[in-house]
């Protein structure tokens, strides 16, 4: 995949990895759209790189990817690659029952179902587009889960599994699909 002269749509692009991937695309030349919850956040990753564009939204909201979706397809008719980097990861012990992961954020709402949904939603954007492709960022702890964060590591797995079978439905109409698992990065993540 060249990452020069896209038109590239990042979810959780306004910090760690998600924010390192729109640095690298905007450097080599390819315009830049980042997305996330935190208004703050994007409006500091805009005035470090002035060239992104910005927009707020909650993946883990199907009306948001939505609307996410409406808007990219009025304001950059060239988008040709999505970037499902959004991502939540919880240390969750299910020996103390089940408070703890109904009491946080949705790591299978924002880490599996959100990319099905945008996958989904923007693959009619990008039908016929040049080089058109979609990434999504899995993590290592998809293949070997770790004890502590069991959701996580089950959301990456199913990531991973969802990668495989739509790169195969997508090569009918060449879109690619790449799956990126960085390894352990110090982001607010971890």
């Amino acid at each position: 995949m060249k990452i020069s002269g896209n038109t590239v749509l990042i979810t959780g692009g306004a910090t760690g990895i998600g924010l390192a991937m729109a640095e690298a695309f905007l450097k080599s030349g390819s315009e830049v759209v980042i997305c996330g919850r935190r208004e703050a956040r994007l409006t500091e990753a805009r005035k470090k790189h002035p060239e992104f564009h910005i927009k707020t939204c909650d993946v883990s909201n199907p009306s948001d990817c939505k609307d996410l979706a409406d808007w990219v397809g009025s304001n950059f008719k060239n988008l040709n690659i999505l970037v499902n980097n959004a991502g939540v990861q919880r240390d969750i012990d299910f020996t103390q029952g089940i408070d703890a992961y109904l009491a946080g954020e949705s790591e299978i709402r924002i880490n599996l179902e959100a990319p099905i949904i945008l996958s989904g939603l923007f693959i009619p954007l990008l039908v016929g587009k040049a080089e058109p492709a979609i990434v999504n960022v899995s993590s290592g702890l998809g293949f070997v889960p770790a004890a502590r964060m069991p959701v996580y590591s089950a959301t990456k797995a199913g990531l991973h599994a969802f990668s495989m079978a739509l790169r195969h439905q997508l090569s009918k109409v060449g879109i690619k699909v790449f799956e990126i698992v960085p390894p352990a990065v110090d982001t607010e993540l971890n």
